[in-house]
């Protein structure tokens, strides 16, 4: 890929400082340039990613899984002994059911589990599962004013995502719309006139730089056989520029074949430069939406909580975090296994649990 320092625009005299236009398409070349980076790390490093979780967490969390599901029958053996308060059964079960219910989200299938949780739930699991579904359907549309439509294909979490997902997409489009015709149907201003002029003048620009390559780069026109199959590689990459409307890699092109110099920006005259802002402006929020987008299903994919602005370049050191976070939540959890016979340190330590329930569900509480 072409040096994009070469298409940014240099003052011919340094003493004379550049227009705001000119400063505008230097920015947006260098943020252009930091997003490619950005896409490019996060499609290089996920697969990298995806064989370090296989080989060293997944392992982890099926021990978790396994010791988990031993600590949640040791509480439930716990409970049948005498000596406890009401408030400590309510709290042993309670802790109980929510163990049970997190195995079985991962393997629904698991008889025994179904029949713990039964032992302490006011319903089974499914029924449990089903309602908590659509409490979360209801506060998610209560929180976003979405209709998710009916409860029909929603049988997880991960399709209530999916579909608060699409009913967000479907929101934007559709206000868009109702936008675009809106504003077709009042008399258009002289402000929205000028823009829709600008916009059509900045094609125009793309179209312009296109067509030039186009002239250069036609493989017809070429009788040695090595540079036609180069011209015909650079043409396939200028048709598909053209056709995402991708103006940086159509100049990238140009200045490859050598069609325009270093200062070729810098003598464009502003009219030019503004239409080529318009065209890199769409660019840039294009490429950041694309990163949002694998982003987002990255943290779909494994588990990690989406918007928390990740670094593709350290997912190394995310996965390090969360397999330490791991390593110490099995140390914990086998220490209170062990202390579960004891009576009495057993009841110190569902004072804190009991507070951690409260914590908890004062922080899921909508109202709050």
């Amino acid at each position: 890929m072409t040096d994009l320092a070469a298409i940014r625009i240099v003052p011919a005299d340094p003493a004379r400082a550049l227009t705001p236009e000119q400063k505008r398409f230097n920015t947006l070349i260098r943020q252009i340039e930091q997003s490619r980076k950005t896409l490019a790390a996060w499609q290089d490093n996920i697969a990298l990613y995806a064989q370090a979780h296989a080989q060293v967490h997944v392992p982890l969390l099926e021990e978790q899984q396994a010791l988990q599901r031993r600590w949640a029958f040791a509480l439930d053996s716990a409970l049948a002994r005498k000596g406890w308060t009401r408030t400590e059964r309510e709290t042993m079960s309670e802790l109980v059911c929510n163990a049970a219910a997190e195995l079985l989200g991962a393997n629904a299938d698991d008889a025994e589990l179904k029949a713990l949780f039964a032992r302490h739930a006011d319903v089974d699991f499914d029924t449990d599962r089903a309602q908590a579904l659509l409490a979360m359907k209801d506060l998610a549309e209560l929180a976003t004013g979405l209709d998710l439509g009916d409860d029909d294909g929603i049988a997880s979490e991960e399709d209530l995502m999916q579909r608060m997902h699409q009913q967000m997409q479907a929101h934007t489009q559709a206000a868009d719309a109702e936008q675009e015709a809106k504003s077709s149907r009042r008399r258009k201003s002289a402000a929205q006139q000028r823009r829709e002029a600008e916009a059509q003048q900045a094609t125009q620009s793309v179209r312009e730089v296109f067509r030039k390559l186009a002239s250069a780069l036609h493989p017809d026109r070429e009788t040695d056989a090595e540079q036609r199959t180069i011209k015909t590689a650079l043409m396939q990459r200028a048709n598909q520029a053209y056709e995402n409307n991708d103006l940086l890699t159509l100049l990238e092109l140009q200045l490859q074949i050598e069609q325009v110099d270093a200062g070729h920006m810098t003598n464009a005259d502003t009219k030019r430069v503004k239409h080529y802002n318009k065209v890199l402006a769409e660019q840039l929020a294009e490429l950041k939406t694309e990163i949002g987008q694998v982003e987002f299903s990255f943290c779909m994919d494994f588990g990690l909580a989406p918007g928390s602005g990740l670094n593709p370049l350290k997912l190394g050191l995310q996965l390090e975090r969360e397999t330490q976070r791991l390593r110490f939540e099995l140390a914990e959890m086998g220490r209170e296994i062990n202390l579960l016979g004891d009576t009495a340190a057993t009841k110190r330590w569902l004072k804190i649990a009991r507070r951690r329930l409260a914590d908890a569900a004062f922080d899921m509480d909508p109202f709050f």
